[in-house]
């Protein structure tokens, strides 16, 4: 009969279990419902200090609501007809009041600029829109809807698959990996629950944030919650796990092994997770509330995997003991398997393993130069074929690129003659006024050549800007789509250059604390910039040679190097700080073999594990999120099995006890 003391020792344990079951139940539907308070408009998340911003304040004088332009172009290859003209214009007309399709000198296509009401969803507007135009549709006559809202519709239904095929290819890749690592059926079913609490805890923290205007929440923020979730999560188990098995092996008693696991683990899984906590807030100082969103988003992943790893996982664990390692039973760890192979290999020449690692990586720096992360267009940012990328081929065929899409200039109205006279620059291809007098303020248009989001169209707003600001006495100001990409890449260009020191000058801070030294922290952090600068060279011919890609926005390099340096530093933080325990014990040379030996493998499938679930990302046709799914799969992997494995031991080993100076370490 179990004795009151036992049964005390087991009502944690269960009490545990019960409460995330019932908080799982409460909150695990809002990771589906995520996307619905999601924000996909760049310029909703420009500064009020934007010029484009300030300029979209001022429309609000011009007109009673606020639209968002759909442009519908149709094109007939040899001509459109008269039944092409009729049909166009009894279509557009169901959609809106327009006038009568627009003619190209070419005669092979049709325009008609339909503006649809802000407040309404544009996926639902050009949805209906679509449909109405995909009716009885003239044999051979190619119908699209392009434009901003089209655009913005396209991009919400890319994102559309987050909540669906993400999570499902995340998660099947868990289940897959750790069955590989634990082989055992059992084991991969408790991680991927405890994964799945975490998921559902962060999503209802999120939605709670969101829907009060607390923080902001675009698709791109959406996919990165849910694999840092599922990554981070998997990650912090794996290293719990790994040190439950050792100490079964030493300790009968199921609950005694887990709390000396528990007690050995929580400070390096507390300071990773507090590490990329940290790492991901420095987000907050961007000017770009995109980037302050994912910030909170991705603190907010990180901590539910932690909370969910220290409390619903040991309880789980404690409560199926050796049979969550079933049909194999925890065993020592084998000194003479690969890892204690390795250890011995890197100890015997330390100063040629660090040398030739990093002359690897230097090699792959050496091509960071040919990352083109200037921008790119919007309609760049589709992996698949969208109707609004294609409709926008049509209109670049056959007119004025620029025509739906025009910028805005706001100006004072005694002033806007001269203002609309120097906006006529070289890629201008006609100025109009619109408005001439609002509040002492007027507004003119400039059609422009290009496309609204090509290149040369960013280029002819900067001239335009700089013609218009120079008119004295007229404050005059330029917007519209083309000036917020504009702005929004410039923004992040200075956020990348803010940002990227202080992520430096944080993760040292912690390491330093965590190691109780100066030099290794230095050291550590070295490698990983390495590692990250060595991951973009590589990208950069992945991106350019192999899969063609038209660029990168800035923002690019800054998540990649926040996500890389923040989750590198997690795989040298397990190392090191084992390193660091063993170390006490039988000096800095020994405790640099032994902790090498211990955590190889666990380290090793975490990095693995969150490579993989990075990876997952590319499943959406999202240029930008294909992009970070590559950069920090391929970095993570870099630094699992080369910063980590070989570089810092190595170098370790070659510094000696000096490597946790000035701790007394140093002097032992």
């Amino acid at each position: 009969m179990p004795t009151d003391k036992s049964r005390r020792r087991w009502l944690l344990p269960s009490l545990l279990i019960v409460g995330w079951l019932a908080l799982g139940g409460i909150s695990g539907p809002f990771a589906g419902k995520l996307a619905k308070v999601a924000e996909n408009d760049s310029a909703a998340f420009l500064p009020e200090s934007a010029e484009s911003t300030k300029v979209g304040e001022q429309q609000r004088l011009f007109a009673e609501r606020q639209t968002i332009p759909a442009i519908v172009a149709a094109e007939r290859p040899g001509g459109v007809t008269e039944q092409d003209q009729r049909f166009l214009a009894e279509r557009t007309r169901q959609i809106a009041d327009v006038p009568p399709p627009r003619r190209s000198d070419d005669g092979e296509a049709l325009q008609v600029i339909v503006p649809f009401d802000g407040a309404v969803d544009p996926g639902d507007a050009v949805e209906r829109a679509r449909e109405i135009l995909a009716t009885d549709t003239p044999a051979g006559l190619t119908v699209l809807v392009t434009g901003p809202a089209a655009l913005a519709a396209d991009l919400g239904e890319a994102f559309s698959g987050i909540d669906g095929l993400l999570l499902l290819v995340a998660g099947a890749v868990v289940v897959v990996i750790l069955i590989l690592v634990y082989r055992s059926p059992l084991l991969p079913f408790v991680v991927l629950v405890s994964s799945v609490f975490a998921l559902g805890l962060a999503s209802l923290t999120v939605y709670a944030l969101t829907a009060n205007d607390i923080i902001d929440l675009n698709g791109q923020s959406q996919g990165i919650l849910f694999i840092l979730v599922f990554g981070a999560a998997t990650d912090y188990a794996l290293l719990l796990v790994a040190r439950y098995r050792e100490e079964l092996v030493t300790t009968p008693d199921r609950l005694e092994a887990v709390g000396k696991a528990w007690r050995a683990t929580v400070e390096p899984i507390a300071a990773s997770a507090g590490t990329v906590i940290l790492g991901v807030l420095c987000l907050l100082f961007s000017d770009l509330r995109s980037n302050q969103g994912l910030g909170p988003v991705a603190a907010i992943g990180i901590g539910a995997a932690l909370v969910v790893s220290l409390t619903f996982l040991p309880a789980v664990l404690a409560l199926l003991g050796r049979s969550a390692f079933w049909p194999y039973r925890p065993k020592a760890t084998v000194k003479t398997g690969a890892w204690a192979k390795a250890a011995k290999l890197i100890a015997a020449r330390p100063r040629v393993t660090w040398i030739v690692t990093t002359l690897i990586l230097l090699t792959g720096v050496a091509f960071l130069p040919q990352l083109k992360a200037s921008g790119t267009a919007q309609t760049d940012v589709f992996l698949n074929r969208a109707d609004s990328v294609a409709g926008q081929e049509i209109l670049t065929r056959h007119f004025v690129a620029g025509a739906g899409s025009p910028a805005v200039i706001v100006a004072k109205a005694d002033r806007i003659g001269e203002v609309a006279a120097a906006a006529r620059v070289e890629g201008v291809a006609d100025v109009r006024i619109t408005v001439q007098n609002k509040g002492n303020l007027a507004e003119a248009e400039a059609t422009l050549t290009a496309a609204a989001d090509a290149r040369p169209a960013l280029d002819t707003v900067k001239r335009l800007r700089a013609a218009v600001h120079a008119v004295p006495g007229a404050d005059a100001r330029v917007g519209g789509r083309t000036a917020t990409l504009l702005d929004t890449q410039e923004i992040s260009v200075r956020d990348r250059n803010v940002i990227i020191p202080i992520v430096l000058v944080v993760i040292f801070a912690v390491l330093a604390f965590l190691l109780r030294s100066l030099l290794a922290p230095l050291l550590l952090i070295g490698t990983v910039v390495l590692s990250y600068a060595a991951t973009l060279g590589v990208s950069a011919i992945v991106f350019n040679h192999v899969l063609g890609f038209p660029g990168a926005d800035p923002v690019v390099p800054l998540f990649g190097f926040v996500f890389l340096v923040a989750l590198g530093i997690d795989y040298n933080i397990f190392l090191m700080t084992r390193v660091r325990e063993e170390s006490i014990r039988h000096g800095t040379h020994a405790g640099v073999s032994r902790g090498l030996t211990v955590t190889g493998g666990v380290i090793t499938s975490a990095g693995v594990v969150l490579a993989a679930t990075f990876a997952a990302l590319a499943v959406l046709p999202i240029l930008f999120l294909a992009q970070i799914a590559f950069i920090v799969a391929f970095g993570v992997l870099l630094d699992t099995l080369i910063v980590r494995s070989l570089l810092v031991p190595a170098l370790a080993l070659d510094i000696g006890r000096r490597i946790w100076w000035p701790s007394k370490l140093a002097k032992a």
